[in-house]
């Protein structure tokens, strides 16, 4: 009974969660437990998500694409009883309300809030994209996919960018509920 009546309080504290970052007031006071995905610039740190979620999402490509985190709360819709049938749609926390029934659509979302946010020229920006995705086959996970550390600046990126994806990476990790998943 205790489980169930925890698992009930996911919801309101991603809610919670969602406010906060909304209203750009930082950090919710509550954390929920959180995998924050680390390592080198084309390490397969989002082929790890994908593995994790069971679908093909996120962007690809030769260059750096993860150029913002990417906070991804799952939530499984047969647990929240959100519909009997096998549905999965995603929401941005940035389109409120609207529902991504296409994972093509989802991951043609985040390039083109990436490039709002970073540029087109491999910019980065550590103001996260929030995703949700509602699926009867996952976990109710917070996963964070961060960019990969790089040494050299390419296109638009900083002299420094090492030290600023370095720090992007501390603040996510430092969360004393993150649990850290290293890809070399």
């Amino acid at each position: 009974a205790l489980s169930r009546e925890m698992e009930s309080l996911i919801p309101v504290i991603q809610k919670l969660q969602d406010v906060f970052q909304m209203a750009g007031l930082g950090e919710a006071p509550v954390d929920l437990p959180q995998l924050v995905v680390v390592g080198s610039q084309s390490a397969g740190k989002s082929s790890v998500l994908e593995k994790i979620v069971g679908r093909d999402f996120l962007p690809r490509g030769n260059t750096i694409v993860t150029r913002r985190p990417l906070v991804l709360q799952l939530t499984n819709t047969t647990v929240h009883k959100m519909g009997t049938d096998s549905k999965e749609w995603g929401e941005f926390l940035h389109l409120k309300g609207q529902k991504f029934y296409s994972f093509q659509q989802i991951k043609q979302e985040i390039m083109k809030e990436t490039d709002r946010a970073a540029g087109n020229n491999c910019g980065i920006s550590s103001k996260p994209i929030n995703l949700k995705i509602f699926s009867p086959t996952v976990l109710d996970l917070t996963l964070v996919d961060l960019p990969g550390i790089t040494k050299v600046p390419v296109g638009d990126q900083p002299e420094d960018i090492e030290r600023r994806i370095r720090e992007m990476a501390v603040q996510y990790i430092s969360n004393k509920n993150s649990i850290i998943v290293a890809v070399r």
